[in-house]
């Protein structure tokens, strides 16, 4: 997969704190957390419009907090560990166990009778490992977007820990970042079905690759 962007890591951390607004208001839609983009700005500036829920602010803020985390800590390994504290960084607050660990039952997901292994059955270890090995930097990152929306490591957030680990690697490999588009939320949707029933994730991942890899 050819490079969309050749960013410096520190041109790309830049980037993406410029860009953190938007992202966070497109990855509250993708997680369906109907919030539009102005309330988001007026959110991150300490405004309350009296337009979002309390849930929602709780979410918001958790996604706030997350991103301060993973701009904080670029340059750590990413392994599983790494990942627990991005979903306790995300879901904090929302009455939501366990917090920064593994569901412990099954789940559901809309749209599709396919349902993910539990976590107690799987190897996220080795599967991670192998999935960074790969050379091809914005190859892996979006690999690694698709996977952990796959696993469904959590009972809640997982669309937006993806978000945020996949980004982490995409700022330290100055790749841009990962933001799928408000508007087409309900496309890149029908796609992510179709990937958790096939375990073929080529079709998402090219279609990430033309609408939500952005950068300078």
């Amino acid at each position: 997969m050819k490079d969309k962007y050749n960013m410096g890591k520190e041109d790309n951390i830049f980037f993406a704190k410029r860009k953190l607004v938007d992202n966070i208001y497109k990855s509250a839609n993708l997680e369906g957390i109907a919030v539009t983009f102005a309330d988001t700005y007026s959110f991150m500036n300490n405004v309350n419009t009296g337009n979002i829920s309390i849930d929602d602010m709780l979410k918001l803020k958790g996604l706030k907090d997350a991103w301060q985390f993973v701009l904080s800590t670029i340059d750590d390994e990413l392994n599983i560990e790494y990942i627990k504290k991005v979903h306790f960084e995300v879901c904090k607050g929302q009455n939501i166990t366990p917090l920064g660990e593994f569901r412990d039952r099954g789940v559901g997901i809309t749209g599709t009778s396919w349902r993910p292994k539990l976590p107690s059955e799987c190897n996220y270890e080795e599967e991670l490992k192998e999935i960074l090995e790969n050379k091809n930097k914005l190859d892996m990152c979006l690999d690694l977007f698709c996977y952990i929306q796959r696993c469904q490591m959590f009972l809640d957030g997982n669309k937006r820990v993806a978000n945020l680990v996949a980004n982490k690697e995409m700022i330290k490999n100055g790749q841009g970042i990962i933001a799928v588009p408000v508007e087409e939320i309900g496309n890149y949707l029908t796609k992510l079905i179709n990937y958790y029933e096939t375990g073929d994730n080529e079709d998402l991942k090219k279609w990430l690759y033309e609408t939500s890899v952005d950068g300078i």
